[in-house]
């Protein structure tokens, strides 16, 4: 017998990325949460069509939301339900880790940004970060410490 493959997020199993937000913020810290879907969802998640750039994540009564992702139906989605394509959808935590969220939240400042949403055991999941947001002059330098990573690599290529 064969030994079965591990997958892990990065060999295909990501459904999503959030490349904006990592340009945005500075990421502190990352924690995983499950989505409460409905069927119609998960069948577009399959297929790929999904858009989480102008998603972002808010606290409301000790629950945390997902708001602003675009979940595209299928055409070929039940005809007995209305798909509502941008509708807020709940995360799934633990509560400890809700309340550290809403302790960072309201102390310290910091937001939580939504950065991946990957497939794990056949159950969608949502990378989500605290982080702080990034003003002009940070996003310049991390341009420029970007570019000089890639062009040392292209320097030690060429030897």
């Amino acid at each position: 017998m064969g030994k079965k493959k591990s997958r892990d997020k990065a060999s295909g199993s990501t459904i999503a990325l959030n490349k904006k937000a990592r340009h945005e913020y500075f990421i502190e810290e990352r924690l995983e949460a499950g989505l409460a879907l409905q069927g119609w969802e998960v069948k577009s998640l399959r297929e790929g069509r999904i858009q989480l750039t102008e998603s972002y994540i808010l606290l409301k009564d000790g629950e945390v939301w997902l708001f602003g992702v675009h979940i595209t139906p299928l055409l070929s989605a039940s005809t007995h339900i209305r798909p509502d394509p941008t509708r807020s959808r709940k995360l799934l935590l633990h509560r400890r880790e809700i309340d550290r969220l809403i302790g960072a939240v309201e102390r310290k400042g910091y937001t939580i940004v939504p950065l991946a949403l990957y497939w794990k055991r056949g159950r969608a999941k949502l990378e989500i970060a605290l982080a702080k947001g990034k003003q002009s002059h940070d996003k310049r330098a991390s341009e420029k410490n970007r570019d000089w990573q890639r062009e040392k690599q292209r320097i030690l290529r060429g030897r």
